[in-house]
């Protein structure tokens, strides 16, 4: 079986998880690993047996090693990252969300199409069985009426914030906060299941850096609304909510899609639900390594057009709520 030689950029948790479910992938073969610590490149190398590493980002990119890397680096170098990688004719999975804004979105796509290149957003949520299973029985409920998502999750790196030890979650020059890092999780299924909304009215509460600790949105269409709540200072245990004229489709635990029921209007219940793998990114690594060896450039589930229309929500609500990010300028 002829693999997919994945080098990898990042060395943070979600690396961690990534590799996890890329173990249950026969087509994945991690090749190479970057770091800026050749401490740390080491440290990587002895785990997981990985045949080559490096601390020359444009070394290993020019290396014909590789087909495809995986970028799970802070939100700010999404864009660089991704920019150097195309121009070396590497297949590009970057984690989300894509970009700092829709402007860096932009460039991104239009470079990887003169490539010839995939690029795909790694949004694990859109990738999941179970959401695949909201979009498949969502005629059941009727019109359409409200969406209504809810992730409030406190970080325990707030606690460190608390202290004055303020890290990468927390800093708006890494393109990050509550809306960049969980935010996101709300709001990509709603333009995927639904497009792009008329208006948005969005508050939230900054932190002392400037930072966003949390925040809320609605959202305004033609005939719905939505609305979403998020927080890295608090935490929410209410469920995401589809609300139809006919009934409503409840899903338990975003980001992750344990349960989907539709409670009808006559008080009976579907249960929706099926089986998903433990560690779920690897329908993710499924999905891009599919398009690869099908050669083709952009996945109809986590389509381009998607990762834009998300970004441009984000810079509607960031500009609502005066966040502004180093980055805004673009001038990689």
């Amino acid at each position: 079986m002829e693999k997919t030689r994945f080098g990898i950029i990042g060395s943070g948790k979600i690396v961690e998880l990534f590799l996890e479910a890329a173990s249950e992938v026969d087509e994945f073969s991690f090749h190479t690993f970057y770091s800026r610590s050749m401490e740390k490149a080491k440290e990587f190398q002895k785990r997981y047996d990985v045949p080559f590493v490096y601390t020359d980002l444009d070394e290993m990119l020019d290396s014909d090693e590789i087909d495809a890397v995986y970028i799970a680096v802070p939100n700010f170098l999404h864009y660089e990252y991704t920019m150097k990688a195309l121009r070396q004719g590497k297949h590009v999975l970057v984690e989300k969300p894509f970009s700092s804004n829709a402007e860096e979105a932009k460039r991104m796509i239009k470079f990887a199409k003169e490539k010839n290149r995939l690029l795909m957003e790694a949004m694990r949520v859109t990738m999941l069985p179970n959401f695949n299973r909201v979009k498949e029985n969502l005629h059941k409920i009727g019109k359409v009426r409200r969406y209504s998502s809810s992730f409030c999750q406190y970080s325990s790196r707030y606690d460190s914030f608390l202290k004055g030890d303020i890290m990468n979650t927390f800093k708006k020059e890494f393109s990050n906060g509550a809306l960049m890092d969980i935010g996101v999780y709300c709001i990509a299924p709603m333009v995927n299941l639904f497009g792009m909304p008329n208006n948005v009215l969005a508050v939230g509460t900054k932190l002392h850096n400037g930072v966003d600790g949390q925040g809320q949105a609605l959202f305004s269409y033609d005939d719905m609304e939505g609305h979403v709540q998020y927080s890295k200072i608090s935490t929410s245990y209410l469920p995401t909510e589809i609300q139809g004229e006919s009934g409503t489709m409840v899903i338990d635990r975003m980001p992750f899609y344990d349960k989907v029921m539709i409670r009808y209007k006559d008080g009976t219940i579907e249960d929706l639900g099926i089986k998903q793998e433990d560690n779920d990114m690897v329908y993710e690594i499924r999905e891009f390594i599919s398009m690869i060896e099908n050669k083709e450039t952009e996945s109809e589930i986590n389509s381009l057009k998607i990762s834009l229309e998300v970004m441009e929500v984000l810079d509607m609500l960031r500009r609502k709520s005066d966040i502004v990010f180093p980055s805004d300028g673009v001038d990689v």
